[in-house]
C-alpha cells in the first residue's frame, strides 16, 4: 500500500514500552503514524532520544512540542484562579494536563491531514475519557484508536512479557532499567504514582520514590520566607526574601515555586479517589508549587473578595474540578465557569507573605489595594465602625432575633411532634 493511500494517525507517544508497541502495531495495521510527544515539563526527559526511538519503530515523523508555558498560563493558572481541588484533596495535576496535550494533538492532526488519533491509555482509567472527550469537542470528525480497548490487541498483549517479546522481535529498544514499582505520570505541575504495590491501599511506599519534594523531616531547619504578588488572581511575581531571588515570567515563576516548595517538603498527599469510570483508585501525588500558589491565592481572596462572591466561587471551584477531572474542559459549562471566575478575580490583586517550613505554609501577612478588610470596622477597641462606617453593635440584637425565627419555629415543631 502506498503512503498516499494509507490512513494517517497521530499517536500520543511517550517513548515508553506501551506506546512504542502501539506505534509498531499501528504500522502493521496499515497506518502512517505521526508520533506526537508533548513537553509539559517531564523531569529529565531526553526528547531527542524519544524522537529517534519513534522513527526507529516506524513513525513517519515525530513531533515534539514544548507546551510548558501554555500549560502554566492557560491551564494551571485557570485552575488556580478558582482554587480547584477534586474531592477536597487532589489538585488535578494529571487532569489539567490532558486538555493541553489533546488540543495540540488535534492541531497536529489537522496540519498533517490525519483522520485518526490514538493513545495508550488503559480501559480502566480516566485518561481515555479525557483525551477522547477533548478531541471530539475540538474536532468531531476525528476518529480515535484505543488499543487497550481493542480485543485483538488485548489478546496479543496479555502482560509486560508479551510487550517485551514484541519489542525484541521488531528491534525496538527497551529501557534496560528494572520496571518501577509504580506507574508514574510526570509534568511540571505534579508527579503522580499509582498501580503496582500502591494498589494495596494499606501498603506504604519508599521515600526514594519522590522526584519533586523532600520529606518534611529532611527539609531545612531554617524557614524560607517569600512574597507572592497576584494581579486579577494570577501570580505575577515571586520573591524569595531569604536570598533576593525574583521571578516574574510565568513559567520561571512556577518552576521556582516548585523548587522552593519542594525543598521545604510541601505538597505531598496519599489518597483514594473516585475515577469517572466508577472505580476507586489510590494515588500518591506531589504538587509543591501548585500547593504553595493555591494557599497564597486563597489567603489573598480572604482580604479582597466579597463574602457572597466567595461562597459562590467556592461552588464553582468544586464544579470546575469535577469537569476538569472528568474530561469536560472544552464543554460549554466549563466556559461558563471560567468566564464567571474571571469576573470574580477582578479585584484579587495584592501581595501575600508566606513562611515555608518543613511541610508547612504559614501566612505572615497580606495586602491589597482592593482590600475589603477594614481595621476600624473589625477592631475590638473601637466602638462602632469608626469614622467611615455607621455600625452600631446594638443592632446585632435585632439581627440575631430575625435569624433565629426559623430556628425557634423548627424547635417548636420538634417539641410538639415528640409529644405525639
Amino acid at each position: 500500500m502506498s503512503s498516499e493511500s494509507k490512513p494517517k494517525v497521530v499517536l500520543a507517544y511517550s517513548g515508553g514500552l506501551d506506546t512504542s508497541v502501539i506505534l509498531k502495531w499501528l504500522c502493521e495495521k496499515g497506518f502512517d503514524v505521526v508520533a506526537f510527544c508533548a513537553d509539559v515539563g517531564q523531569h529529565h526527559e531526553d526528547f531527542e532520544a524519544v524522537k529517534a526511538k519513534a522513527l526507529n519503530a516506524g513513525a513517519l515523523k515525530c513531533v515534539v512540542t514544548d507546551l510548558r508555558k501554555e500549560f502554566v498560563t492557560d491551564y494551571i493558572f485557570e485552575a488556580l484562579k478558582c482554587n480547584a481541588i477534586y474531592e477536597g484533596r487532589y489538585l488535578l495535576g494529571t487532569s489539567v494536563a490532558r486538555p493541553c496535550i489533546a488540543k495540540e494533538m488535534v492541531r497536529i492532526a489537522a496540519e498533517e491531514g490525519a483522520g485518526f488519533i490514538a493513545h495508550g491509555a488503559t480501559g480502566k482509567g480516566n485518561d481515555q475519557v479525557r483525551f477522547e472527550m477533548c478531541a471530539q469537542a475540538l474536532d468531531a470528525k476525528l476518529q480515535c484508536i484505543a488499543p487497550w480497548r481493542d480485543a485483538e490487541f488485548i489478546e496479543s498483549f496479555k502482560g509486560r512479557s508479551d510487550l517485551l517479546a514484541y519489542c525484541t522481535k521488531h528491534g525496538i529498544p527497551v529501557d534496560a532499567k528494572p520496571k518501577s514499582n509504580y506507574s508514574i505520570d510526570e509534568n511540571l505541575f505534579h508527579t503522580s504514582y499509582e498501580s503496582g504495590v500502591l494498589e494495596d491501599a494499606n501498603e506504604t511506599y519508599e521515600e526514594s520514590m519522590f522526584k519533586m519534594t523532600v520529606s518534611p523531616q529532611a527539609a531545612p531547619e531554617t524557614s524560607t520566607t517569600i512574597e507572592l504578588e497576584f494581579v486579577k488572581g494570577v501570580p505575577v511575581k515571586l520573591t524569595n526574601k531569604n536570598d533576593g531571588t525574583v521571578k516574574t515570567d510565568p513559567l520561571e515563576l512556577f518552576m521556582y515555586a516548585n523548587e522552593i516548595a519542594g525543598a521545604n517538603g510541601i505538597g505531598r498527599i496519599d489518597i483514594v479517589e473516585n475515577r469517572f469510570v466508577g472505580i476507586k483508585s489510590r494515588g500518591v501525588y506531589e504538587t509543591p508549587g501548585g500547593t504553595l500558589l493555591r494557599d497564597a491565592h486563597m489567603d489573598l481572596e480572604g482580604i479582597c473578595m466579597d463574602r457572597e462572591v466567595k461562597r459562590i466561587t467556592e461552588g464553582m471551584g468544586i464544579e470546575f474540578a469535577r469537569l476538569c477531572y472528568n474530561g469536560f474542559w472544552f464543554a460549554p459549562e466549563m466556559d461558563l465557569i471560567r468566564h464567571s471566575v474571571d469576573y470574580s478575580q477582578r479585584d484579587v490583586t495584592g501581595v501575600v507573605t508566606l513562611e515555608l517550613y518543613k511541610g508547612n505554609i504559614i501566612a505572615r501577612g497580606r495586602t491589597s489595594p482592593y482590600a475589603l478588610y477594614n481595621p476600624d470596622l473589625a477592631s475590638m477597641d473601637i466602638e462602632g465602625g469608626g469614622e467611615n462606617f455607621d455600625y452600631n453593635p446594638s443592632d446585632a440584637a435585632g439581627f440575631i432575633r430575625i435569624n433565629a425565627v426559623r430556628l425557634k419555629t423548627y424547635a417548636a415543631l420538634r417539641a410538639k411532634t415528640q409529644d405525639l
